[in-house]
């Protein structure tokens, strides 16, 4: 399912047109990054939390001349199902 796909299911669900769905999930999608992005975290209870963890800097290869590499620490964000997620994929 890509956007538009999901825009177009909201609106049949939520009974309102594709203009506000697009909308709704636009601001949904732009506060989850925003809060993220602020090192706050996004727990939605029964679907999963949406957190922000450090990677720390490594050396790497690279696989062409074997020469090693710095990489650079970084934050990355990451989701984790919650149960009741897990449990209607699995049914």
């Amino acid at each position: 399912m890509n956007k538009n796909e999901l825009i177009a299911a909201v609106a049949d669900k939520a009974d309102m047109t594709k203009e506000q769905a697009g909308a709704a999930v636009d601001a949904t999608i732009d506060t989850i990054s925003d809060t993220l992005k602020d090192g706050g975290e996004v727990r939605l209870l029964g679907f999963g939390n949406f957190v922000v963890t450090h990677r720390k800097a490594t050396t790497g290869r690279n696989p062409q001349t074997g020469a090693a590499i710095q990489i650079a620490a970084t934050n990355v964000p990451k989701f984790k199902p919650g149960k009741g997620l897990k449990d209607k994929v699995n049914s």
